[in-house]
Parts: structure tokens; C-alpha cells; sequence
């Protein structure tokens, strides 16, 4: 079964990917790496806003996180052309914004870290980073990058 395959089998559908919203590109495939600037939380064109501790919950975040995730992987899609050439999903950098007491940024993150692992299996177990922010763009509740090692070919 093919990695997209699996990911319609577990009810999910990968958004259309987001174009820059400023200088830089959404990705870059170096010495067999493939770096993914930060994504944001879109459900359908509109992006999850709020802060973890004030006006978000726990679960908000991890949905949020998880629609991160999806994002990360549509643009894996875009750069790589197939998602079979994922090889590895090697680390998340998951920014939450959150207020000064908030302290479960990891919890949040988990709603990304959760969907690697459901979507390619051990090959998505991955090093992170999940750490509080005062603001992200758009006023986006989380954002998300990724380093995924890519088989050649």
C-alpha cells in the first residue's frame, strides 16, 4: 500500500500545500535532506488562531498541530513528487504560541508527532522541539517544521 494510500485509509486528506507567504521557499532538498519551513495550521483556507493557556485548550492545539502535520506532508508530496521517498522523518520544531504559564507545549506537539508515526509508521518517530512563543504569523495557535532524510532516486 502506498503511503498516500494509507494516509486516505486513515481518514485524513492533504491540503493543498501553502504557498510562502514571504521570502523564502517552502522547502529544500540538500545531501539527501529534505528541510520544510514552518507550516501553519490550515482547515480549509482558514488558518487556527489563538494562544495555548488563554483562549485555546490542550485539544485545540493538538489539532491544530496535527493539521501542521498534514500540511508538512503535502509539502513532502510537492517537493519529492511521492511520498515513498520519505525515508525517515528525522526532526519537528513545533512553536506554540502560548501564554507565560502555559507549560504543555509538548502535549500540543504531540498532535504532529502522533500523525508522523500514524502515517509512516517507525519511519516516522522523530527528535523534537516543542517550545512557547508570545506570537506566531497570522496568529497562527502553532507552527511546524520538519528535516525528513529522502531515499535517492
Amino acid at each position: 500500500m502506498s503511503i498516500e494510500s494509507h494516509i486516505a485509509e486513515l481518514g485524513h486528506v492533504l491540503p493543498q500545500p501553502a504557498a510562502p507567504i514571504a521570502s523564502y521557499v517552502a522547502a529544500v532538498e540538500v545531501n539527501g535532506m529534505l528541510h520544510i519551513s514552518g507550516q501553519l495550521p490550515f482547515d480549509g483556507d482558514v488558518i487556527l488562531t489563538g494562544r495555548l493557556g488563554d483562549d485555546r485548550d490542550i485539544a485545540f492545539g493538538q489539532k491544530a498541530a496535527e493539521k501542521c502535520g498534514l500540511m508538512l506532508v503535502a509539502q513532502m508530496k510537492a517537493a519529492l513528487g511521492s511520498l515513498d521517498r520519505v525515508e525517515r522523518v528525522v526532526k519537528l520544531g513545533a512553536f506554540i504560541a502560548s501564554t507565560d504559564d502555559f507549560t504543555d507545549q509538548p502535549a500540543v506537539a504531540n498532535g504532529a508527532s502522533d500523525l508522523m508515526v500514524a502515517i509512516f509508521g517507525e519511519a516516522g518517530r522523530h527528535a523534537r522541539s516543542a517550545v512557547g512563543v508570545p506570537v506566531l504569523p497570522r496568529g497562527a495557535a502553532v507552527e511546524i517544521d520538519a528535516i525528513i532524510a529522502i531515499r535517492q532516486g
